[in-house]
């Protein structure tokens, strides 16, 4: 089970940008991983919509967004359209790998939870909800604690 402290398991997976690996983007800066159930439900489009809604305030902090579901890149697309276009990167984790190695599969082994880890520059866990609520401003004003957005 990936926890604080730990060094944040490696994947590739496929995104509405191109192919990505994880250990690439932290070597970068931070990461967000957002896991989420499935496109187009209503927690999970709220879930992304702040995300969405507060890229700018990520990327000040020096981070970036990956949304990870297993859904396919096709239903990533139209779910992007549907919420007017997303400045990151949706992945589809079908195999359910990524889930796997932070588990975060849920209960039918089907999909993710809603789930978020902050990654550090350098791959250390810096935060983990993993059972993440989008009408939680706690866990929600953690998430951007966890970036270094001073209280």
């Amino acid at each position: 089970m990936a926890e604080v402290g730990d060094q944040a398991p490696d994947f590739t997976l496929p995104t509405t940008d191109g192919e990505v690996k994880l250990s690439d983007l932290t070597a970068r800066g931070k990461v967000v991983l957002a896991f989420y159930y499935e496109d187009a439900t209503p927690l999970c489009a709220n879930e992304i919509s702040m995300l969405k809604e507060d890229y700018g305030v990520v990327r000040e902090l020096a981070a970036d967004v990956i949304g990870i579901s297993a859904d396919d890149l096709n239903s990533h697309r139209a779910f992007s359209e549907r919420l007017g276009g997303l400045p990151f990167a949706l992945a589809s984790d079908q195999k359910l790998e990524a889930a796997r190695v932070f588990d975060v599969v849920d209960e039918g082994g089907k999909r993710s939870r809603r789930a978020v880890f902050v990654i550090e520059q350098g791959g250390r866990i810096a935060h983990v909800e993993r059972w993440f609520q989008p009408g939680n401003p706690g866990q929600y004003e953690a998430i951007f604690r966890a970036l270094g957005l001073e209280a």
